[in-house]
């Protein structure tokens, strides 16, 4: 889902490494390495971002339409609203 703020075992802020991390892994960087630029020593704290599976773009594709609204425009919505023969 999303990257949790701190390390569930020690307590120390990681949600704030989670980009930065990323960029490492895009440079060419190992994850051991990226780890150790980041400044996250203890093994807890590597945990989190290495066993981190991102999944909130999988989960916004099965958003309910009424949730999706509030983003649409309103003949957009009342378009698609049309099309299932739904009334919101």
């Amino acid at each position: 889902m999303i990257i949790p703020i701190r390390c569930f075992t020690c307590g120390k802020v990681i949600g704030n490494k989670w980009e930065a991390y990323l960029g490492l892994l895009q440079t060419e960087y190992t994850e051991g390495d990226a780890l150790d630029a980041l400044g996250l020593k203890r093994y807890c704290c590597r945990r989190m971002l290495l066993g981190h599976v991102d999944l909130i773009e999988k989960l916004l594709n099965y958003a309910p339409l009424e949730n999706i609204r509030v983003y649409l425009d309103r003949e957009t919505f009342m378009k698609i609203s049309e099309k299932e023969n739904t009334v919101y």
